[in-house]
């Protein structure tokens, strides 16, 4: 059993003012009654996430449960993912709001991609030592962006493991859970040959390929600012807008992919590979001069299959809909048409 205490739930724990007879749990580096007092400091941030959804039954017991009432034949979409190494840069750069954000939107995106509504979250935090202040400011950015899609953050839990997790590190963790009426789910197995491929750019790299990134800016000794490290470090972008509108506007939306490691080829590949599909791609030069300062000491085939190169997210549609799923999002771009060659190739225009 893991040294783990919930943070959105807490139990009266034993008082005494007497000496301890013997070693306690806060000699072990976990301290119970810090954990607790996390529960309140964190209670008005869950509460913003039960506007548009509630949960059914009470909050903060064992576990969290939904009314699926609303859908007539409900299935249950999941999604698990974390931030990866970009939580290095993150915790050095003080942006513990974007580590929450990067974390919801790598969850909540890929569950979008099915074309479920995004119902509930809940994610794992692990840490050396209790620090509430930064795991609120964490979950103060998770709480922004599920607020923005109405998806309910439904519990979570924060491990302290001392000797385990160094002092100053957090590891996070996320569980996306949505679900959608069975016929309204989206099919990639319709793809035809002659639909196109429509992208929506990403903030950055979001959160993928900062292994690669990190390497590039130690093994260059590059340089950067204050506000370019800002911009290196902004977020994963959240496709709520861009998707709902899709589902909405779109009738012949046949597939969405969420571009995260493996970039467009891997990607798109795993839904034209029903078919034996293809594609040749016209993506459009990065014009993003931080992106491009990593850029530049990278493989430019090995960056193709690493980050997003500007597309966070590309539709696939027929052709007679592709003004209409342009219009589903800003800065969205026709990348390319399905094709019988079989495999993803990619040319910068």
């Amino acid at each position: 059993m893991s040294d783990a205490t919930s943070f959105y739930t807490t139990s009266a724990a034993h008082q005494s003012n007497e000496p301890a007879k013997g070693h306690t749990y806060k000699q072990a580096g976990v301290d119970i009654r810090e954990a607790a007092a996390l529960v309140g400091d964190i209670g008005q941030l869950v509460k913003r996430t039960q506007q548009k959804r509630q949960l059914a039954g009470a909050f903060g017991l064992f576990a969290a449960a939904y009314d699926l009432s609303a859908y007539k034949h409900p299935v249950i979409v999941t999604g698990c993912d974390g931030v990866g190494t970009k939580i290095e840069l993150l915790l050095k750069h003080d942006q513990l709001e974007a580590a929450g954000k990067d974390l919801v939107a790598m969850n909540v995106n890929d569950v979008l991609t099915t074309g479920a509504d995004p119902l509930l979250f809940l994610d794992y935090v692990g840490i050396g030592r209790l620090e509430k202040d930064k795991i609120t400011r964490c979950i103060a950015g998770m709480v922004e962006y599920l607020e923005a899609c109405g998806c309910i953050l439904a519990g979570g839990e924060t491990a302290e493991m001392p000797g385990m997790v160094a002092d100053g590190v957090i590891e996070l963790s996320g569980f996306a859970i949505g679900a959608a009426n069975k016929e309204d789910l989206i099919d990639p197995t319709s793809i035809q040959r002659g639909d196109v491929l429509i992208g929506f750019p990403s903030a950055g790299f979001h959160a993928n390929g900062f292994s690669l990134v990190r390497r590039v800016i130690e093994a260059e000794k590059l340089e950067l600012t204050d506000e370019e490290y800002r911009t290196l470090l902004l977020p994963t972008k959240l496709y709520h807008v861009e998707s709902e509108n899709l589902r909405k506007n779109v009738p012949s939306l046949r597939a969405m992919s969420h571009i995260t490691g493996g970039g467009l080829h891997e990607n798109l590949g795993r839904l034209l590979i029903f078919g034996n599909h293809g594609t040749h791609l016209k993506v459009p030069y990065w014009n993003n001069p931080v992106v491009q300062k990593v850029l530049a000491h990278v493989d430019a085939n090995d960056a193709f299959h690493t980050f997003n190169m500007g597309f966070g997210w590309v539709a696939i549609v027929a052709a007679e809909d592709a003004e209409k799923a342009l219009a589903c999002g800003e800065g969205a771009v026709m990348l390319g048409t399905v094709d019988g060659s079989g495999e993803v190739t990619i040319e910068v225009v």
